[in-house]
């Protein structure tokens, strides 16, 4: 079975969360990503924990490793003019560039879209940032979190008598790359049909926006506010304790039927909660009668339970029973690689399985790998200048 992009060429500029997970997609996909580093200005990435072994490692990243897989990599110091004419050397064999550095970098080091082009007329750009490149906030640095306060999540997340609720890890840094890697795959597209390439600017804000659109709604209609895990139009709804430390199970009941099941299962006999009104008006007391029944259960046997009579429910997952699940196990969720520092590990693939094609997750590369293999074979430079030029720090 084929790679699906195979052959699609990549040279992946990006750094840090956003850029790397939509190359990652591509290149566990088939396509050939080249990933543009340097040691005089490392990869935020490679010092993220946690780190393999326990040690700061620029090579033992975990966080790294995950979003960098079937990579290669190399070193390029594109604050040197020398290393900036290698660069130019990979826009010339790529079909998609890839940058999310902050607004006027590639630019001032002489690769902005139109000397691109220059280099390779059909080359399809992909720039990635907090609030994109235009308008007021056009020329904004930040981070995946500054796009979680710009778009409301933070605000709309959380209880409802707390401050707003910052997630633990960026949103922004996960759905804008899902984005990109659509646009990329659109932007092929459009230069298949009309060898035209083009830039593309996605901000992290806007998907935010966008995949909370009926969130907004329900605030625009009166609705709004923050329901923490309650829901307007359901009760209960929400995480309830389970047997055991820090275990919980996700119950709602949709209608009037389905919680005289519940309640029958529960044995909870209130004629307060016979209505969702009334259920509603006493949600406090609802959830603390259903809680004193969960409270005794397996969150999976009781999930089987539930859902058995029609009622949904699953347990909560923490991190173990999510790597141990039967069925992200059966579906080949995770792929072993082996890595010289991470060593033998699994790492995620993409959540897809193609009919008629496969996916691939290999090793993410160690800082400047795949020197070797790009500069010399692919590019055919010769060994004595990319020797002089890691010398002298223009491949460092």
């Amino acid at each position: 079975m084929t790679l699906p992009l195979e052959g699609i060429k990549v040279a992946d500029f990006s750094w840090v969360g956003a850029g790397p997970r939509a190359t990652k997609d591509l290149a566990d996909m088939g396509a050939t990503v080249i990933k543009i580093e340097s040691r005089k200005r490392l990869d935020l990435g490679r010092m993220s924990p946690p780190f393999a072994g326990g040690v700061r490692d620029p090579d033992a990243s975990v966080f790294f490793g995950i979003t960098n897989t079937s990579k290669l990599g190399v070193t390029i110091n594109l604050s040197d003019p020398r290393g900036v004419e290698v660069a130019k050397k990979l826009v010339a064999w790529a079909d998609v560039v890839v940058e999310n550095f902050s607004h006027g970098y590639m630019d001032r080091i002489g690769l902005s879209f139109d000397a691109l082009k220059a280099i390779n007329p059909a080359i399809i750009q992909i720039s990635v940032s907090v609030a994109g490149r235009t308008g007021p906030l056009g020329t904004m640095r930040g981070y995946g979190n500054s796009a979680g306060a710009l778009s409301g999540m933070a605000a709309l997340s959380g209880w409802p008598d707390r401050d707003p609720h910052m997630a633990p890890f960026a949103y922004g840094d996960v759905v804008a790359p899902m984005f990109a890697t659509v646009a990329t795959l659109a932007a092929l597209e459009h230069r298949r049909q009309t060898g035209e390439g083009q830039h593309i600017d996605i901000s992290q804000t806007e998907p935010l926006i966008h995949v909370m659109a009926d969130q907004f709604a329900n605030a625009q209609a009166g609705n709004g506010g923050k329901p923490g895990n309650r829901s307007a139009v359901h009760a209960p709804h929400g995480a309830f304790p389970a047997r055991g430390h820090d275990q919980w199970i996700a119950i709602v009941a949709r209608s009037d039927a389905e919680w005289a099941i519940l309640a029958k299962a529960a044995d909870i006999a209130d004629a307060r909660f016979a209505t969702l009104d009334g259920r509603k008006a006493n949600e406090d007391a609802l959830d603390a009668a259903l809680s004193n029944w969960t409270r005794h259960q397996d969150k999976h046997a009781l999930a089987d339970r539930l859902t058995a009579l029609g009622i949904p429910a699953e347990a909560v997952n923490d991190g173990r029973d999510v790597f141990t699940d039967p069925e992200l196990i059966e579906r080949g969720h995770y792929r072993a690689i082996t890595h010289s520092k991470l060593g033998t590990c699994d790492m995620p693939a993409p959540p897809l399985r193609f009919s008629e094609s496969t996916i691939r997750v290999t090793a993410p590369p160690n800082l400047g790998e795949h020197n070797h293999d790009v500069f010399i074979d692919l590019l055919g430079m010769s060994e004595r200048e990319v020797g002089e030029l890691i010398e002298t720090g223009a491949l460092a």
